[in-house]
């Protein structure tokens, strides 16, 4: 799931101002309850959620609303609600990211081991499209995001003429994807891939440190954070623990491969948490999601989620990018209700 959120506390605060805006605050409905202040302070000064959108966050549902981004590069989505279960119950769910990423647009979800191992990949398999595409597939013309050297592979390693040539490209996949965690694993974001599906290259790591360079949830903040996503593996982060998963989810026209990595900071006031794209198949340079689990006590039992989910891409601008560009953020937002939706719903059923 992409496809969230920083709400401001000792590991993590996300209002980027003091003070409410005069315009926002006048239109918090008299009488309706506040959230705790630097919740409230984020929502005011980031947010900015119509009186219908805050009435619905105080009543606990959820909402998802598009943030401020450069709309030629990328997607920002706000979600948020009020989940009436434990902080643990949630981190436990994550941790079995197996379980907590199927169904829906989730086709397939695998948790790589730590060590990474080969088999973790052995369920990886590119739809039939792209191994298709695969067969034609050149440095700086291809249908696929891959780096130079896994294209040339692809050329030299896979015999395209072999009966068995679509299960041999899907193990080919496999190896690179394990060959890739175990670089990031030791390199970090030095060792991310250089796009070479098309004429001008694509640099993940310089687009996320770019990216990260625009989140205030992050710059101002939260530094020690953002230090570990941009210095992993040299950067550590106290109290914090991590993982790799990989999946094979709907989005767009096409099915995408994704890899990503995962770092959960419990903290007596907040638990945050970012979930950090390392490779996409299709659509996505690069992607950000951020969560905040805030206790209310005034509110009772249960915890505030708030998530932010930034994602930057190609073919967003330009008279046919503005098609895509409205689909991508409609599926973007839509993406992020529905996994809010469900992550209450199955919370609280286990209570």
């Amino acid at each position: 799931m992409m496809s969230l959120m920083q709400a401001g506390l000792r590991y993590a605060r996300v209002g980027v101002a003091i003070f409410c805006s005069a315009a926002f605050c006048q239109t918090v409905p008299p009488g309706v309850p506040k959230f705790p202040s630097r919740l409230g302070q984020y929502l005011t000064t980031v947010v900015r959620p119509t009186p219908a959108e805050y009435k619905r966050l105080i009543e606990g549902a959820p909402i998802a609303k598009l943030l401020v981004a450069d709309p030629n590069v990328e997607v920002c989505v706000f979600g948020g609600l009020w989940i009436n279960a434990t902080v643990r119950q949630y981190i436990d769910a994550v941790q079995d990211i197996e379980n907590f990423e199927r169904g829906h647009s989730f086709m397939v979800t695998k948790r790589i081991s730590s060590p990474p191992r080969v088999q973790d990949f052995a369920l990886m398999k590119l739809p039939e499209g792209d191994v298709s595409d695969l067969r034609r597939c050149e440095v700086g013309d291809c249908k696929i995001q891959l780096g130079r050297q896994a294209l040339e592979r692809f050329r030299t390693e896979a015999d395209w003429n072999a009966p068995g040539w679509r299960a041999a490209a899907n193990a080919l996949m496999g190896r690179l994807a394990y060959e890739y965690v175990n670089a990031y694993l030791e390199g970090g974001n030095d060792r991310l891939a250089v796009y070479r599906d098309n004429s001008r290259p694509t640099f993940v790591a310089r687009e996320f440190r770019s990216m990260v360079d625009q989140m205030p949830e992050l710059t101002a903040y939260m530094p020690s954070l953002r230090r570990y996503l941009l210095d992993f593996p040299k950067a550590t982060l106290p109290g914090a623990n991590s993982f790799l998963y990989w999946q094979e989810t709907r989005f767009g026209l096409k099915p995408t491969i994704r890899i990503s990595h995962v770092v959960i900071r419990e903290g007596p006031e907040n638990t945050v948490m970012a979930s950090k794209m390392l490779y996409a198949s299709h659509y996505f340079w690069t992607a950000l999601e951020l969560r905040a689990l805030v206790p209310d006590p005034s509110r009772g039992p249960g915890f505030w989620l708030f998530t932010v989910s930034r994602s930057r891409s190609d073919g967003l601008s330009g008279f046919t990018g503005r098609i895509i560009r409205g689909r991508v953020r409609r599926e973007a937002r839509e993406g992020i209700l529905a996994a809010l939706k469900a992550t209450k719903r199955k919370l609280e059923k286990a209570r």
